[in-house]
């Protein structure tokens, strides 16, 4: 129940982190692969880590038209897409007092916006298919915050929530919408915030009980549920991968 053979996934910002270790899970379970971002360099490295049978698209993912042009490009290249993962994501970081508009708008864009409207796009490929699996990736942050991440535990609530919406208007579509909830793992973003935020490592492994950060791969598992049959009566959900960050008081 959880073999993808024969299934279509496009994974964005899978050419690194959080996106790639799953496309590397998805991929392993069988699916066809395409990986979307901006960073070309990077994704040839992705793609040497994937194989042939894994495609780059490259996109910046800046307005409705943008998202709806990479979901449909995918399925006419692959033949069809099962499953979306939106996962690219960014994150500006200093006091919320701080923030400029442009900074704002800009972690909402790509978190949340780009997110909502490759999921429009995906629709009408996944009902003509009989039905598919949209996965969004959230974060621990959907559910607490940071002095230091206003805009981004902003964004990572809204993508809680967009996903039960979603769930809730494409049941009868067969269409399975769910959140992943990482918690802190090892990636650009988080190596980032390590250096911006003093003590942030320490303190991090201090709380989680599993004693270490996470990696990519911790998230392919969860993926690989959320995009199978073995999730189809699995909708609306928020799925927390966070080695017990969030179960500790």
């Amino acid at each position: 129940m959880f073999d993808l053979t024969g299934r279509v996934a496009l994974i964005t910002g899978g050419n690194g982190g959080l996106g790639l270790g799953m496309a590397k899970g998805l991929q392993q379970a069988g699916a066809r692969v395409a990986i979307a971002g901006r960073n070309r360099a990077k994704a040839e490295s992705a793609l040497a880590e994937l194989g042939p049978e894994a495609i780059f698209l490259e996109t910046d993912l800046a307005d409705q038209a943008t998202c709806h042009r990479l979901v449909d490009e995918c399925a006419r290249q692959l033949g069809g897409l099962h499953i979306l993962i939106n996962n690219a994501g960014i994150a500006v970081r200093k006091a919320p007092q701080d923030f400029t508009e442009a900074e704002w708008r800009s972690v909402m864009a790509v978190n949340v916006d780009a997110a909502f409207y490759a999921s429009q796009a995906a629709h009408k490929h996944m009902k003509s298919a009989g039905g598919g699996k949209v996965i969004n990736i959230g974060s621990v942050m959907s559910v607490t915050a940071n002095p230091y991440a206003a805009p981004y535990a902003t964004s990572k609530a809204a993508i809680m929530n967009m996903s039960k919406a979603l769930a809730v208007a494409w049941a009868s579509d067969n269409i399975q919408v769910n959140a992943i909830l990482p918690g802190w793992i090892d990636s650009e973003l988080t190596v980032s915030a390590r250096a911006q935020v003093p003590g942030l490592h320490d303190a991090i492994l201090a709380r989680v009980p599993a004693g270490r950060w996470g990696s990519p791969r911790d998230l392919a598992g969860t993926a690989v549920f959320l995009a199978s049959a073995a999730s189809d009566f699995v909708t609306g959900a928020s799925l927390i991968v966070d080695g017990g960050y969030l179960a500790r008081a």
